[in-house]
């Protein structure tokens, strides 16, 4: 039996995303099937793609979680839903002036974006009026984009962070269409959709990702990237299911590392010119595996996650540097 060069494979893909064509989801499924032997030569092709348009630098994100527990939502991957038991710590807003300190915390840790997240459904006017009066003090301060992370955002919402200053805001699709219903009940996909169309159309870039994960398939994952695509979403986080106990997804058993970074790799394919960041629950999916995700990302979260830690500053640049990369500070794009 003739055997079939599967390196030429990888580099014919990264080809088609160089000229801005989409795989097929057959060389997506390909990609997420390939043997753990191929690894390599798939994140090479990968990283072919973004040597092009990100060379070697990687943006750094930092979030504060401003708000947080008391959510009426029921996603099942989260310890801040109504359906979580897990022990965190739950917090009404803070005000403006913790928000303004924790961009003072980001500065330290050489991150170009800082990220104002909250629980809950959506943002009351209360709580968008703390996050205005601090981000018109931060753009005036420092150097860093803010993106926010509020929830379904109403008709209005999204033009008044734009008018505060806000460059760039975080809905994710977490999953596919069809396995949604899975995860969630309290909104819906559309929901999700809708919210970065409005963010879009208010003139803020839009950053939307996944959780991967969470007992889809791999077809689902194809179908997360050509959503995102098709939603010409700026920045994609990908996050990796950290499975919390006390919530309904606390017993998911974790995909393998290798599998996770051809995740990546697929949707540096789909996806060649966006932001891909390796998100939440890297360093405990990814595991020694992290600095290769470095070859399809082209961006990382620093400190810690909303109730989860992440690894030490210290490690995170060490990593870069280590693995030849150099961190990208204060960007000019949103």
């Amino acid at each position: 039996m003739m055997t079939i060069d599967t390196t030429m494979v990888w580099h014919e893909l990264a080809d088609k995303a160089l000229e801005g064509i989409c795989p097929s989801e057959a060389e997506c499924l390909a990609v997420l099937s390939a043997d753990d032997d191929q690894l390599l030569s798939v994140l090479d092709a990968a990283f072919r793609v973004r040597r092009e348009y990100f060379g070697r630098k990687v943006k750094l994100n930092m979030l504060l979680n401003a708000k947080s527990g008391y959510c009426p939502e029921d996603c099942g991957y989260c310890s801040q839903s109504k359906l979580s038991s897990a022990p965190i710590d739950e917090y009404p807003m803070v005000d403006r002036s913790v928000i303004i300190e924790g961009a003072k915390a980001a500065m330290e840790r050489r991150a170009g974006t800082y990220c104002i997240v909250c629980s809950g459904r959506g943002p009351t006017p209360k709580q968008l009026d703390i996050i205005e009066d601090a981000v018109r003090e931060i753009k005036a301060t420092t150097p860093l984009k803010i993106c926010a992370c509020l929830g379904l955002l109403k008709d209005g919402d999204a033009q008044r962070l734009e008018a505060a200053g806000v460059d760039r805001y975080n809905h994710n699709i977490n999953t596919s269409a069809g396995h949604h219903d899975s995860i969630t009940k309290t909104h819906t996909y559309d929901d999700r959709v809708d919210t970065v169309e409005k963010v879009k159309e208010a003139g803020i870039s839009p950053c939307s990702g996944v959780i991967v994960g969470m007992g889809e398939t791999d077809e689902d994952i194809v179908q997360m990237a050509y959503a995102l695509r098709r939603l010409d979403a700026d920045s994609i986080p990908v996050n990796f299911l950290h499975a919390v106990a006390g919530t309904p997804l606390g017993d998911q058993k974790p995909l393998p590392p290798a599998k996770y970074l051809k995740i990546l790799a697929m949707f540096r394919f789909v996806c060649p010119t966006k932001e891909i960041r390796a998100s939440g629950g890297r360093e405990v999916s990814l595991r020694s595996l992290q600095p290769l995700a470095l070859y399809a990302a082209n961006s990382i979260f620093v400190g810690d996650y909303l109730t989860t830690p992440g690894q030490a500053i210290e490690a995170d640049h060490r990593m870069i540097e280590d693995m030849g990369f150099e961190i990208e500070e204060f960007c000019d794009d949103a």
